[in-house]
């Protein structure tokens, strides 16, 4: 099975690994990817504020030094998980709108399951639209949404 479990270092994303430990049926052969995205500096920032390329820069290096952190704790996550099982994990780290990301990460590794986390924030979230409810649209595959326990949806 080809899994692919999405990442953003939250609460809710360390749920989803967990979670995603039980979709491992054969650790020896499954594919699992573990991928966190992170926003363009300039989306992050907003192109009407006046910083200076250095800092955007470095604003960019972050985000992308936090994703990439995100994938690693969530990689060590599920070795830990399975001990000395030798599982076959791959880390992608990946610049852009993380729906988009996810989806086309989906897409390209022709995964058979996205697995995501919910933040659960309320009806603003769902008024705007979330990254696990863009990934549930628009996915290849079945997507699992894992929602942290004890965890209430408001609205």
């Amino acid at each position: 099975m080809k899994i692919l479990i999405a990442t953003d270092g939250s609460e809710c994303s360390r749920a989803a690994v967990k979670e995603g430990c039980r979709f491992v049926t054969d650790p020896g052969s499954d594919d699992i990817t573990v991928m966190s995205a992170y926003e363009d500096a300039y989306a992050i920032v907003g192109e009407a504020a006046a910083f200076s390329a250095a800092f955007i820069d470095e604003f960019a290096n972050a985000a992308r030094l936090a994703a990439s952190e995100s994938a690693r704790i969530a990689e060590e996550a599920l070795k830990a998980r399975f001990g000395d099982v030798k599982l076959e994990i791959s880390e992608l780290v990946r610049k852009g709108p993380p729906e988009h990301e996810i989806v086309e990460a989906a897409r390209e590794a022709d995964a058979d399951l996205v697995i995501v986390g919910s933040h659960g924030r309320g009806f603003l979230d769902r008024l705007l639209g979330s990254v696990s409810e863009a990934v549930a649209h628009h996915a290849p595959c079945c997507v699992l949404v894992v929602r942290q326990r004890g965890k209430q949806v408001e609205g």
